[in-house]
């Protein structure tokens, strides 16, 4: 089954649409052990509210691909969840595929690229190995920091069609184009996500980071179209994470 549906279905059954982002701070890197018991006991807390796990470099780093973060990957398996890598891919075609291909090795369901790369000899072969695999591939196509309007938010001309738009709406028209399993916009800009949504329809969900933390609202990005909001330090620094993701899964769930 195609990645965007089987978190679909994955959603449905735990009520929840929360993909939990594990962006631990920096910590000692002579002390790996205690940074995976940290990320093991975040999991036991918060996976009854979730339905994803989001890992990036601030894990893969420290921990090692095929060492503790594969063991976090199946540890997140194992309680019924699927694991997103937040890889940014952004390289040439064939480096692409081999990092996807690392990755989905570790278990990771599915890969965040950067559509910025373009298709031929850029995302075409990540998109391959991934279909290959049944594994999916979110495109970002607005970040939730402030400087995303620098890159994201620039006008641009479609060479297509020699239309000048800006570039997140390009990057959504190619969303569509190319079937991408999903696509990420901030929560910090619900007036983007809104503009993205009448792009992309059913056709591609949208994930939005940034809620809490970054200064992102839950209810706003839900309500413009957002699918799936991803949430790292609002709950991951919280005093009581669990009590931190049981909130906000109650909040969604008022909302939708």
């Amino acid at each position: 089954m195609q990645f965007k549906y089987r978190i679909q279905e994955i959603a449905k059954a735990n009520g929840s649409c929360i993909v939990l982002a594990l962006d631990f701070p920096f910590q000692n890197p002579n002390n790996s052990s205690e940074l995976l018991c940290q990320v093991d006991a975040m999991l036991e807390q918060v996976y009854p509210y979730i339905c994803a796990v989001k890992l990036n470099n601030h894990l893969v780093l420290p921990l090692g691909l095929f060492n503790g973060v594969k063991e976090i990957v199946d540890k997140i398996h194992s309680k019924g969840l699927l694991a997103i890598m937040d890889a940014k891919v952004n390289d040439i075609g064939n480096t692409n595929q081999i990092i996807a291909d690392y990755y989905y090795a570790a278990g990771f369901d599915a890969i965040i690229a950067n559509p910025f790369i373009g298709w031929e000899d850029g995302l075409k072969p990540l998109f391959e190995t991934s279909r290959k695999q049944n594994k999916g591939v979110i495109l970002l196509t607005y970040m939730s920091h402030k400087g995303a309007i620098e890159g994201y938010g620039q006008t641009v001309m479609d060479f297509t069609t020699g239309t000048l738009l800006p570039q997140y709406l390009l990057f959504a028209q190619k969303d569509v184009v190319y079937e991408a399993d999903g696509a990420v916009v901030g929560a910090t800009v619900p007036e983007k996500i809104k503009k993205v949504h009448q792009i992309l329809g059913e056709k591609v969900p949208i994930y939005s980071p940034g809620v809490g933390a970054q200064g992102g609202n839950a209810e706003a990005a839900i309500k413009a179209g957002t699918s799936y909001l991803i949430v790292g330090r609002e709950i991951i620094s919280a005093p009581r994470p669990a009590e931190a993701a049981r909130k906000l899964l109650e909040l969604t769930k008022k909302i939708i």
